[in-house]
């Protein structure tokens, strides 16, 4: 196979060394070369500030997360707090336009003060009492975090209270005086993908060292884990061990230390609520005697699960078209969301003594796209629903299973939509498989530039959201914008993540290109016009079409992508992603990932599109050595490649919105050079006032999930 290459001849094995000064001069010198070729000029600061406005926008929705004391907590950036604060505030307050806030950790002042690039990595709220927190942050926007206790009742950090060094560490409360902590103990601690191989039960006050052991896993695991269940009555404790990235073994931890397995199958997920244990198998589970198949949800009672009794209640039965994308507990319902033909659909479910009493979820808008935010099952049956789609801006409601159901908040427009649609159609794979995607631009629009993404990985669907940054900088200057549902994410449920596993992998690139080619057919785009953009796994997608199917595309962008199938599983995390792509060490796996491994297919006899590769110095997930290497074997082969690498930004590629706004707009203005032959992107039309009285009427393409630039909750 031409330009495959192996191990020992990668001659640029030198640019995975993070921080060596060869491979640092390297890249200031990509990055300086993009930057002038890209970043200069009156029409790029023009696109970077937009959507830093977007991105910081005043009036945007503060999306809450519940912690068990009826108040809302928040983290939040601006444009004054571009690493942000972490406050909360009373439901009262939340329902005004401009609430008032109790700030509890303000990150620009605490980065000020120590000197440290500090981004926010979430935090645990002690519960019951809520009012201690175990606070995360990283350096730079990495994994790896530091763990410091922090008093939310003085809003000060506890001086000698738990604190962890930097490290991919899983860390929760078990009462005020004692956590779980796994994390890096020191050599042999960690398993091969990066991650803490034993857990302990850490007392306050005294040595991590001296902290007790409660499980531990093996070398080759992804992980190990522990957690505890405070809910009064059903107060529980488990450990397990993550296998890999879809196989698990948990067990109950009793208070003498004996290990009850809770045995479901391995691949399945699980999760106790109260009385009730759910299971939802990856791959068929037959039970006395009945096969239930993949991607259905079942229910039984956990005590009697642990006894020995199997019966089973049937919540949810996939078929062709639905796929469960998740369930969420109050405190005495449970609220499924299923997709059909990537549509989201939302019922709630109610256990009574003769079954579940299913009715559909209140609030519910018919076209939007909706999932829910947040329930608060230690007290109510309360639910915040957010409903969206790509040219509808989100609104936030508040429900109480059984009673009212009222708006909380509604975000602005980023853009004029006014003439744009939403259609979906489906493209036919090779082998002859249908595969839905969603097109939004305007219908009327003669071919013209047209941006492809996807993802295709995990079983994590891509569904309708709205997103600024794509609104302001891609669909309101003139462009179509694209979402493909191929093979190995999650929209049809596990079935459809394991038609593209492993050496199925290409199922997922031949569903990517089948896509492409139906949107010239179809008239809503030219090869030369269609740009393709993917991240992380997503990059890897792009990259294969680069090499694989470079005729079908104008213009190519990866971000913080893999691309050296080879070497993936040596670099950062990559060994726990082996049941997803196959073991490179393994003959039989090698074969077929260097069939399409995009650093070992690069032909310098083919023509190819341009590229843009961006990754971070600070991912510390998928190295940037990827990304990397790449970009030095298409330089070296002749082919047309831009680069930027930022200094941080983790997975993510940047640290704040500043650098958000800075990638995206050196990511839009590459495309809409290369895809519209222009020197600058078209002006935008600009936003329309918002009609609130007819936003619950509009519709949209539906389905929940991904928000580019939405502010999230705490975590």
């Amino acid at each position: 196979m031409a330009g495959l290459t192996v191990e020992s001849d990668d001659a640029y094995l030198w640019l995975e060394d993070l921080d060596g000064a060869d491979a640092a001069r390297w890249v200031r010198d990509r990055n300086a070369e993009t930057v002038a070729a890209l970043a200069g000029g009156e029409a790029f600061a023009a696109l970077r500030a937009e959507l830093r406005q977007v991105l910081d926008a005043d009036d945007r929705i503060p999306y809450p997360g519940w912690r068990g004391d009826h108040l809302y907590y928040n983290f939040w950036t601006d444009a004054a707090r571009p690493r942000g604060v972490w406050r909360r505030t009373t439901l009262e307050q939340y329902r005004r336009s401009e609430p008032e806030w109790d700030v509890l950790l303000d990150l620009d002042a605490l980065a000020a003060e120590e000197g440290e690039s500090w981004v926010w990595g979430g935090a645990t709220v002690l519960r019951p009492g809520y009012g201690r927190a175990l606070v995360s942050l990283s350096r730079g926007g990495g994994d790896a975090v530091v763990v410091r206790e922090f008093d939310l009742d003085r809003r000060v950090f506890v001086e000698d209270g738990f604190t962890l060094p930097e490290a991919k560490s899983d860390v929760g409360w078990i009462d005020a005086d004692h956590v779980y902590v796994a994390t890096d103990f020191g050599p042999g601690s960690l398993t091969s993908s990066g991650y803490p191989r034993v857990v302990r039960r850490w007392r306050r006050g005294t040595p991590l060292a001296e902290a007790e052991i409660v499980h531990e896993g093996h070398a080759d695991d992804v992980a190990v884990w522990a957690s505890h269940d405070p809910t009064p009555g059903f107060e529980r404790d488990f450990v397990g061990r993550r296998l890999d990235f879809y196989r698990s073994e948990q067990h109950l931890l009793t208070a003498t230390g004996e290990r009850i397995p809770v045995a479901v199958p391995e691949d399945a997920g699980w999760d106790v609520h109260r009385e009730w244990l759910l299971v939802r198998p990856r791959s068929p589970w037959t039970v006395d005697g009945v096969t239930h198949p993949a991607g259905a949800l079942l229910a039984t009672r956990f005590d009697a699960f642990l006894a020995g009794e199997r019966e089973m209640t049937v919540l949810f039965r996939p078929d062709d078209r639905t796929a469960l994308s998740g369930w969420s507990w109050t405190r005495n319902r449970l609220i499924l969301a299923a997709l059909v033909d990537v549509k989201s659909r939302l019922e709630v479910l109610t256990p009574d003594g003769e079954g579940w009493r299913r009715e559909a979820l209140p609030g519910v808008p018919e076209f939007d796209n909706s999932e829910v935010v947040d329930t608060d099952p230690d007290n109510d049956d309360a639910y915040l629903l957010v409903s969206e789609g790509f040219l509808q801006p989100a609104t936030l409601r508040l429900g109480q299973v059984g009673g009212a159901v009222g708006t909380l908040k509604r975000a602005p427009a980023s853009f004029d939509a006014d003439g744009l649609a939403v259609r979906q159609f489906f493209a036919t794979s090779a082998d002859g498989t249908r595969v839905p995607y969603f097109v939004v631009g305007d219908p009327d629009a003669p071919a013209g530039p047209t941006l492809l993404t996807g993802y295709g990985g995990f079983e994590i669907p891509l569904t309708p959201h709205y997103s600024g940054v794509i609104g302001r900088g891609w669909l309101a200057r003139g462009g179509t914008y694209v979402v493909a549902n191929i093979r190995g994410g999650g929209e049809y449920g596990p079935g459809w993540h394991r038609a593209a596993l492993r050496e199925n992998r290409p199922r997922a690139y031949e569903d990517f290109a089948a896509v492409a080619a139906d949107l010239v057919t179809r008239g809503v785009t030219t090869p030369q016009r269609l740009g393709v953009e993917g991240g992380s796994n997503g990059g890897l997608l792009t990259g294969v079409m680069l090499t694989r199917h470079p005729s079908l595309f104008g213009a190519v962008v990866a971000h913080v992508p893999l691309l050296d199938m080879r070497r993936y599983h040596r670099m950062l995390a990559g060994a726990s992603w082996m049941a997803e792509y196959g073991d490179p060490d393994v003959a039989a796996d090698w074969e077929f990932l260097r069939g399409y491994s995009p650093y070992h297919n690069v032909d310098g006899d083919r023509a190819y599109p341009p590229v843009l590769l961006v990754t971070s110095t600070r991912d510390d997930r998928v190295h940037p050595g990827h990304a990397r290497k790449m970009a030095a074997r298409l330089l070296e082969r002749g082919h047309d490649v831009s680069y930027y690498e930022n200094v941080e930004g983790g997975h993510g590629a940047a640290a704040n919105n500043e650098q958000r706004a800075f990638v995206w707009a050196l990511t839009l203005e590459f495309l809409w050079r290369k895809l519209a032959g222009q020197a600058r992107p078209p002006l935008p039309r600009q936003p329309v006032p918002v009609d609130v009285e007819s936003i619950d009427r509009a519709s949209g393409a539906t389905a929940p999930a991904r928000r580019a630039g939405r502010q999230t909750a705490d975590g």
